[in-house]
């Protein structure tokens, strides 16, 4: 009886050491801050459809026109920041410096994606943009354009492939 008794208090012992072991194996932490503006549940991700583009088009003009998106912040609160700065991060076209690369799984190619502000002016892939967005108290729209272009190789040898086509890409928001 003693025996089973010691076997049951060494069993007991060791549950508990491992019951220790086992809370102390993960770490969580992070940073708490405070930002001017958030970004709206559910508008985190943004999808522009280009439809339908012609290679044509982007033989004679080597691009589109533009087509129009937004970014979404709310609540901005103008004690934390005044003006805010995009930055868009992805992988870049070798052939079109500054303009994001399709995604491997695209059928077309010979083609890039450029992001411009809404008055025409490039904003580079992977650089702070130049552009300074003036916030105002509440709810804010950033205006920007996305446009395809073909890659000049492409366009010369007329050389662009037909097919659907996507391309991801992140961006960042730096507060003044």
């Amino acid at each position: 009886m003693r025996q089973i008794l010691r076997y049951l208090c060494a069993t007991v012992a060791l549950l508990a050491l491992s019951q220790g072991v086992l809370a102390a194996n993960m770490r969580l932490h992070g940073t708490l801050v405070a930002e001017p503006c958030i970004i709206p549940p559910g508008e985190e991700t943004i999808q522009l459809d280009f439809g339908t583009v012609i290679d044509k088009q982007l033989y004679h003009n080597q691009r589109t026109t533009s087509w129009e998106f937004k970014l979404h912040l709310s609540n901005c609160d103008l004690t934390l920041g005044k003006s805010v700065q995009v930055t868009f991060t992805g992988v870049e076209n070798p052939a079109l410096p500054g303009l994001l690369a399709l995604d491997a799984s695209s059928q077309a190619s010979g083609i890039g994606i450029g992001i411009e502000s809404e008055n025409g002016a490039p904003l580079p892939l992977n650089q702070l943009g130049p552009y300074r967005y003036p916030l105002a108290a509440g709810d804010n729209y950033l205006r920007m354009m996305a446009y395809v272009q073909g890659e000049p190789d492409a366009i010369t040898n007329r050389t662009i492939n037909r097919g659907p086509f996507s391309a991801s890409m992140t961006f960042a928001l730096t507060y003044d």
